[in-house]
Order: C-alpha cells, then sequence, then structure tokens
C-alpha cells in the first residue's frame, strides 16, 4: 500500500541506496522481486552486479540500479494519475494485440477477461513497473495460443515498403544531395559529408513508424526535417573522431521498427571505419527486429549478406572480439523482448557494451531508459528519436570514472610483459609461469595474494637464473575478470614460457609456514585444482604444449582440473559451482 512507503524515500533512482534504512531496504527489496529483478532470487536470468557493471557505473557501495526514468520512479512511489496513465498505455496496448491474434469472438471474451483479472493483481502491487508490466501482459497473451510471431508479416510489410523509398529516385536525391559548404580539404570534407549522410539516415530511422502509416511527409517538409537532423547529429562530431581505426559502435534497435534504414546507417558507419554491433530483439517486440528476422526477411537477408548473425547468448571476450575481427557488421540479441532492461539483457550484450566506444539508441522509449535517469553509464551514448517538435538527438557521454580498456590497451599490456620474458630469454634465463588460487575461496582474496607473494620470494631466493611470472605482480587498476583472462591469454600463448607450474597443496603448506602462520580450515587441501582460473590455464597449457614440446608442466595432473569450468561475468573469482 502507498502508506507502506518509507519517508524520505530518494527523489533519484541514483540515488537508491541498499543499508541505510531498514524500511527502506524491505520495501526496496520487495520492488526488486515484484518485478523479478533480485539476482540472488534467479540468477539464472537476472544479471549479476559485476555484469550490470559492464553498463552502468555505480559510485558506492550499495548503489541499486533500477530500469526504469527518475520520473517513472516517481510516479511510482506516489502513484495518482501519471502512473495510472502509464498503465492504461498497457492496458490499449494489450487489448489491441488480444483482438488482432484472437480468431473467434469467444476466444476473445475469455482472454480478455482473463487480462483483466491478472492486470487488476498486478496493479495491486503498487510496485510493479509500467514496463515490467507490459512484459508481463504480453506475456499472457503469447501464452494463450500458438500464436508465433505475431507481428513477422508486418515487419515484412514495413521492410519492404522501407527498401522501396530507399530506391525511389526522389528521396536517393535528397538524400545524396551535397551539402551546400563543405571544408576546403578532402578528408574534413569526405568526414563531413559521410557524417551528414549519416545523419539523413538516422532521421529517416526514427520516422519509420510515421513513414510506414503515413508515408513520406512533403517535400519542403521533408528537406527541412533532414536539415534539422543534420544540424542535431553533429554532436556526433566530437563523439567520433578523424580516424576511427578499429572503433566499434554499438546501434540499439527499438519496438518502433525501421531496420532497413538502421542496415543504411549501419553501412555509412562501416564506410568510416568503424565495427558496428547491432542489437536486435530476442522474439516478439511488436515492430523491433529480431534475429530471426534478418536470416527469414529476404529484404533484409539481401543487406545482411556480409554481416554475421551470432545466437550464442554468452560470447566470451575473447570470442566476441574475435568475431569484430573478422565481420565488419555483427547481429547479436539483447536476450530480451522488452523495453531496455539491463537487469535481463544476455551477457552477449553487456559484453558487446563493454567493448563499444559509442553506443547509438534509437527511439523514445531507449531515450527514456538512458537520458531520463541520473544512472551514469560505462560509455558515450547518443539518442535519436522523434516527437512532435520532429528530429530529436541527445549526446550522453560516459560517467567521468568510466574508463574503457580497449583490446589495443590490453594487448600493449600484455605485449610489455612478453617483452620482459623474450628479454630474459635474450639473457639465457629460465621463464616460469606460475599459475596460482587468488579468488576461488570467498574472503580469502588478500590472504591468497600475501601467500603468492612469499613463495614467489621463496622461489627466486632458492633458483638461479629464473625469470618467474605471476599475474598478481601486474595488476592493473580499473580491468576486470574479462580484461584480465584476454591480457594474460595472449602472454601465455606467446611460447616464451619454458616451465608452466601449478600450485600444489605442498606450496600453500609452505606459503603459510613463511608467513609463520598454521593452515586454516578453508585453506586445507586446496591446490590449482580448486580454481577456475587455474582450470582454464591448464587447458591453454596444455595447447601451448602441443606447439612447443619442450615446456614442462608442473604441479597437479591434468586429468585432476575438472571442478570449475567458468568464471562469473566480469569477475575476477570463480561462479558458484550449482550442486545436484
Amino acid at each position: 500500500m502507498r502508506d507502506e512507503i518509507p519517508q524520505g524515500m530518494p527523489v533519484r533512482v541514483a540515488d537508491i541506496r541498499h543499508g541505510v534504512d531498514a524500511v527502506f531496504d524491505a520495501w526496496l527489496y520487495g520492488l526488486l522481486i515484484d518485478n523479478n529483478l533480485a539476482y540472488r532470487m534467479n540468477p539464472d536470468i537476472i544479471a549479476s552486479p559485476e555484469q550490470l557493471d559492464f553498463i552502468v557505473q555505480r559510485r558506492q557501495e550499495g548503489q541499486i540500479y533500477l530500469p526504469c526514468s527518475d520520473a517513472t520512479f516517481a510516479l511510482l512511489c506516489e502513484g495518482g494519475a501519471g502512473l495510472r496513465a502509464q498503465q492504461g498505455r498497457v492496458w490499449r496496448v494489450v487489448m489491441r494485440l488480444v483482438r488482432e491474434v484472437t480468431p473467434s469472438r469467444e476466444m476473445r471474451r475469455r482472454l480478455i477477461a482473463f487480462c483483466r483479472n491478472r492486470f487488476r493483481h498486478y496493479l495491486r502491487l503498487d510496485t510493479l513497473l509500467p514496463t515490467r508490466l507490459m512484459k508481463r501482459m504480453t506475456n499472457l497473451v503469447l501464452a494463450q495460443g500458438e500464436w508465433g510471431d505475431l507481428w513477422q508479416d508486418r515487419r515484412r510489410e514495413a521492410n519492404a515498403q522501407q527498401n522501396a523509398l530507399l530506391e525511389d529516385p526522389g528521396v536517393r536525391r535528397r538524400l545524396d544531395a551535397m551539402p551546400a559548404r563543405l571544408p576546403s580539404d578532402m578528408p574534413s570534407a569526405r568526414r563531413e559529408m559521410r557524417l551528414r549522410e549519416l545523419a539523413r539516415l538516422l532521421c529517416l530511422s526514427a520516422f519509420s513508424r510515421s513513414i510506414n502509416e503515413r508515408g513520406l511527409p512533403p517535400e519542403d517538409e521533408f528537406s527541412r526535417i533532414l536539415e534539422q537532423a543534420e544540424e542535431r547529429v553533429f554532436a556526433l562530431r566530437d563523439a567520433m573522431p578523424s580516424e576511427a581505426g578499429e572503433r566499434v559502435v554499438l546501434l540499439v534497435c527499438d519496438a518502433d521498427g525501421g531496420i532497413v534504414f538502421d542496415l543504411a546507417a549501419t553501412r555509412c558507419l562501416v564506410s568510416m571505419g568503424f565495427k558496428v554491433i547491432v542489437a536486435l530483439k530476442e522474439d516478439f517486440y511488436f515492430y523491433a527486429p529480431t534475429l530471426d528476422d534478418v536470416e527469414d526477411d529476404p529484404v533484409l537477408a539481401r543487406w545482411c549478406r556480409k554481416a554475421h548473425v551470432e545466437r550464442n547468448p554468452r560470447l566470451s571476450k575473447n570470442d566476441l572480439l574475435r568475431l569484430l575481427r573478422e565481420n565488419d557488421v555483427l547481429f547479436i540479441s539483447d536476450g530480451t523482448r522488452e523495453r531496455l532492461n539491463f537487469y535481463r539483457t544476455s551477457i552477449t550484450f553487456a559484453r558487446a557494451w563493454k567493448e563499444a566506444d559509442i553506443v547509438l539508441s534509437k527511439g523514445w522509449r531507449n531515450a527514456d531508459m538512458l537520458l531520463g535517469t541520473s544512472h551514469e553509464f560505462t560509455r558515450d551514448i547518443f539518442c535519436f528519436w522523434h516527437d512532435e517538435t520532429g528530429f530529436r538527438a541527445c549526446f550522453r557521454p560516459r560517467a567521468a570514472e568510466a574508463h574503457k580498456f580497449s583490446a589495443q590497451d590490453i594487448a600493449e599490456l600484455a605485449d610489455a610483459v612478453i617483452a620482459r620474458m623474450r628479454q630474459a630469454h635474450a639473457e639465457n634465463k629460465t621463464v616460469m609461469f606460475y599459475s596460482c588460487i587468488i579468488g576461488s575461496i570467498p574472503g580469502q582474496t588478500t590472504t591468497a595474494v600475501a601467500l603468492v607473494k612469499a613463495f614467489l620470494e621463496s622461489l627466486r631466493a632458492s633458483m638461479d637464473n629464473v625469470f618467474i611470472v605471476n599475474p598478481t605482480e601486474y595488476f592493473i587498476e580499473g580491468m576486470d575478470g574479462d580484461d584480465l583472462m584476454f591480457m594474460w591469454e595472449r602472454v601465455q600463448r606467446s611460447g616464451y614460457i619454458d616451465i608452466w607450474r601449478f600450485q600444489t597443496v605442498d606450496d600453500i603448506e609452505r606459503s603459510f609456514a613463511l608467513l609463520g602462520r598454521k593452515v586454516p580450515p578453508e585453506w586445507l587441501g586446496k591446490d590449482a585444482t580448486y580454481s577456475t582460473g587455474c582450470t582454464k590455464e591448464m587447458r591453454i597449457a596444455q595447447d601451448v604444449q602441443l606447439a612447443n614440446r619442450e615446456m614442462q608442466i608442473i604441479g597437479p595432473a591434468p586429468s585432476l582440473f575438472r571442478r570449475r569450468s567458468e568464471y562469473g561475468v566480469g569477475k575476477y573469482f570463480d561462479a558458484s559451482i550449482v550442486r545436484s
């Protein structure tokens, strides 16, 4: 009930903290559960805090992300006409959906009665976000019959219409028209022409729903709208450097469709030197394109002949970077069929966001989520949409604290370590790589680092002419688990390791003795086989040994590395083992 909402509620979503007030914590946790956003309640489908950190820049311990704007959060807390208006919109959309998919009057009456019952139940929760209400209500409709993708034929018709418009001589003439003035030098003139072309295509994309329903506006108005778009998109000028190189753009699509115009804009971005990741929907979300559309719609199939469609929802960093090296355009799913909700987006989408240099986000729905919130994000964002005033565009820079380690940055860090290994070889030293437990035992990371430092100091004192490499001695502040795995696999596959040593039980016991301590219970019997990182490294070591037969692997037998196989996303430490 509204009177149960605690006093002194935060006004902005970015100010929401856990652990400040017990009454507020209880209300907040109830909100997360009601919206199915509580990670520990459903970790298999809800993003972990580490995965959210790929996208959302949280400033303080206990800060909670909510997938809504500040205005929606205020409506949720206050109730009243504003919230009822959003809930009413959900009901109207769902009723339109019911009337269009049900073949008989009796089925329609039954489904409407069922939806009305569930709708009233959801409203009594008082804490259900309108976007989650929409998702649940559409789920109810979809679950009542073998409807398939309800909007597939409509999207195909819209795509064919958009394709015909791009081929229309009159439209092409306006899209290809030369600007009245250009810079005097060729590189600047070329860049400005491409940026103007991009602006015109983004404008068409923003107006796609209106164009599908009412056609193009009159020629004079259309020209004015394109000019307006050029002026507003020039905010991208500073966000996109002159030399793009291997920079990555993530394009987030919208429920209003317009995918053909998006793909035309994608080609323009590729011509400017960018790699482009296009994030589509997992399944039905009205006019929003899906991965199936890209492969099944003949219009889109022609546009996407040279692009790669990736369906793996859990791509690793290495696999994503490999696909970007091999392809100019990569299609992924965001893992959802609802408005942008980072709690429910896939691991692949989170990693795509993390690897992007800028996010192009289309539509007022995405703008509400990305511009209307006081939360800050880890990447530069450019939102474009249209409303009653015309074409709208807004650039939001990433949080000041956000830092991106590009693949090139990480490769340079790895190459610096490789150079030291190469120098050691030149000095006739033996290079040893030491793999050990760091984050596998909860709450013991500090102890693990102390153990390995004491042990390495002892090894160096007892061994002659050896160069020992261990990742703990090369830690870079700000790098997450994904970055570190990418960096160290490059080092490990360099071919300069002579001995790859894995931590044993004896190593750990000796390390505690060096620290003057007894072995505590949580460390008893532990060795490298207990660690996800070491398990992954053993597999790499065996691969490397196939190419370099002289490399020795010492420590526990390779056959014993079976306990863990994958990190938690973005973590330095191990994912939990699922108990049978």
